[in-house]
């Protein structure tokens, strides 16, 4: 005779189901805390690179983009052409400070208001350097780079560019065209002139020919510094800490080699 299963067998059946259930659902829940946990570490490993980055040669229409961490080098026979180029700072300076940037890069930004203050203080108002601003726009990741570095060359005909500069660098999470030009206004700047420049594009051939120059010059994201003199530069990737840019300085003003490995920086 068949045996009946009583009421008591059949919940006993449908427990052992449960189990099964929530031990495939707490596994589920365990991989994905995992990845999750991998996704953070991997993403403030990122932060501490300190930039953006591409992870080799420049695509055909000549922007940057994928941005992965590289070392730093020693460039040699480069020679930069500091013509027009926004700058601060003596001309005979005993080094030059060379920033390729992009206004919507979040690192740069944090460059600008944190560490650039101290080098300006220390070595461009002291007379010790000169500072120099060039162009690196990613538009592939930044679409309102390239117009906000159009702004800014806008504003430099007005004599405002590091105001504007300025600006933009505090405010770079709120990039429009209507703000670039709301800008222009707040620092009084004739609105005619600077947004028939903007809207004109009348600056793109010097921000593209920034770029390239840049990318000729071993530059592969922003923030990218070449520091040192005429023909004998260090490059350094990345917003560093100040105390990155200082040793550098430093080592240049004495007419030392080094080197750079994410803002690490090594005195031959």
């Amino acid at each position: 005779m068949a045996k009946k299963h009583t009421h008591h067998e059949h919940h006993e059946h449908h427990e052992h189901h449960a189990e099964k259930d929530e031990t495939i659902t707490m596994s589920k829940t365990t991989v994905w805390q995992i990845l999750t946990a991998v996704f953070v570490l991997l993403f403030v490993a990122s932060l501490l690179t300190g930039g953006f980055r591409d992870s080799g040669a420049a695509p055909s229409n000549g922007t940057a983009n994928n941005p992965t961490p590289t070392a730093g080098t020693t460039p040699t026979n480069i020679k930069v052409n500091l013509e027009g180029a926004q700058s601060t700072g003596p001309e005979n300076a005993e080094v030059t400070i060379i920033e390729w940037s992009d206004f919507q890069c979040p690192f740069c930004s944090r460059f600008a208001l944190e560490t650039e203050p101290q080098i300006n203080t220390n070595y461009v108002d002291t007379g010790k350097a000169k500072f120099v601003y060039k162009n690196f726009p990613l538009d592939s990741i930044h679409p309102m780079a390239t117009p906000a570095a159009l702004a800014a060359e806008c504003a430099a005909e007005q004599g405002k560019f590091w105001e504007y500069h300025d600006i933009v660098y505090n405010s770079n999470a709120a990039l429009s065209t209507e703000n670039l030009k709301k800008w222009a206004a707040d620092l009084s700047l004739d609105t005619t002139k600077f947004n028939s420049c903007l809207d004109s594009q009348k600056y793109l051939d010097k921000v593209k020919a920034d770029l390239q120059e840049g990318l000729t010059a071993g530059i592969r994201g922003t923030p990218g510094f070449l520091i040192g003199k005429e023909g004998n530069y260090g490059l350094v990737s990345g917003a560093c800490p100040f105390a990155s840019f200082q040793t550098a300085i430093d080592a240049s003003a004495a007419g030392k080699t080094w080197t750079a490995v994410n803002c690490q920086i090594t005195v031959n």
